[in-house]
């Protein structure tokens, strides 16, 4: 495994691998052309940033700073439950909350109807209790999106990610590196967003950050890319290969039709992959994230999500909606979602906590 603590050398830096681009008409099968090591120019020296060198946070320290994310909701469904009586007019006001914590309609009708019917079975008569009832039921209510991430299945694991511009994609594919070299995977990453020089260079600049190699080429096509990576991967013996992918808005179907093709390609170099398909969506988009997941599953199957941004202004409902089934998405998993800018933002999603967080202490 990749050493995340490394100390300094004079050694070449190995962090990005320059893979000489297939040529468009030639087919992609046999063995990926020998790649050539170099090291990017501009880039900060490896593991300066003492944000990075931070040990993990503590359990409880994430979960107040999950509160703290979401606590724009908790705080208008906590208010809710001071002084009042348990009745009709408290689980309107329940149902006002929910829907503007972007829960929509079809989420807040399940879960005041499976509040209901704890209520009267267990015979709560004081607000309290109706809170910590709210609390586990919505828990169950989002039970269906809990899914840990199991690396080692298959050797290596190619994780292909899209998701739009602004949604954190690339910023979440460089913490990932990080949190699955703790669990003691090697990694592999893919520059496939060539459409941006930005995005690549962000991308080796992660890879540079984690001493991690990165597969990339400027200009190349994004699915010689993925192929180049999935073989490096495979030659390699890393445990996981991560591919990005080009930021993309689900209307725009010239570049949707390009994520279809790299899918494609993947699949020509491992018959299996990708194992994993996730989409990185913008907790602070609300209702929009059921579009985006609806729009992305249709083209590549998606088999996961990653919801970044929960950090203050975000309603957090969504997910509700998502469990719920809303608007004919499919209950996706969510294996991780982020809080913070820091490199341990990024968090598996655990439905009982993320329940606690959303209605409040």
């Amino acid at each position: 495994m990749f050493s995340f603590f490394k100390k300094k050398s004079k050694a070449p830096a190995e962090a990005a691998v320059a893979i000489e681009p297939t040529p468009q008409d030639a087919p992609l099968t046999g063995e990926p052309p020998v790649p050539e090591v170099f090291a990017p120019d501009g880039l900060p020296e490896a593991h300066t940033d003492p944000e990075i060198t931070e040990p993990a946070e503590s359990k409880a320290s994430w979960l107040a700073r999950l509160r703290g994310g979401l606590s724009r909701t908790g705080q208008s469904i906590s208010t809710l439950f001071v002084g009042v009586r348990v009745d009709a007019a408290l689980f309107d006001e329940l149902e006002t909350a929910l829907i503007m914590a972007d829960a929509g309609v079809q989420a807040t009708e399940q879960l005041l109807t499976a509040l209901r019917a704890r209520v009267k079975k267990d015979r709560i008569e004081d607000a309290a209790g109706v809170k910590q009832a709210l609390r586990e039921v919505l828990a169950q209510h989002l039970q269906i999106l809990e899914k840990p991430f199991e690396v080692g299945r298959v050797k290596p694991l190619v994780v292909m990610i899209t998701g739009v511009n602004g949604a954190g994609k690339t910023t979440s594919i460089g913490k990932l590196a990080y949190t699955l070299q703790r669990q003691g995977a090697k990694v592999l990453l893919a520059a496939g967003d060539t459409f941006r020089a930005a995005a690549r260079q962000q991308l080796i600049e992660w890879g540079e950050r984690n001493n991690v190699s990165v597969i990339a080429q400027e200009g190349a096509d994004p699915a010689a890319v993925a192929f180049d990576a999935v073989h490096a991967g495979r030659a390699r013996g890393v445990d996981v290969v991560m591919v990005d992918t080009a930021g993309r808005l689900p209307t725009q179907l010239h570049l949707m039709d390009e994520l279809k093709k790299i899918r494609r390609v993947i699949a020509k170099a491992d018959p299996d992959a990708p194992h994993e398909v996730l989409l990185v969506v913008d907790g602070n988009t609300g209702q929009n994230v059921l579009s985006q997941i609806r729009t992305f599953d249709a083209a590549i199957g998606l088999t996961g999500l990653i919801v970044t941004k929960l950090d203050g202004t975000a309603k957090g409902g969504t997910l509700a909606a998502v469990a719920a089934g809303s608007q004919g998405v499919r209950p996706i998993p969510v294996y991780w979602i982020g809080v913070g800018e820091r490199i341990e933002d990024l968090q598996p999603f655990v439905a009982q906590d993320f329940a606690a967080a959303l209605v409040g202490d």
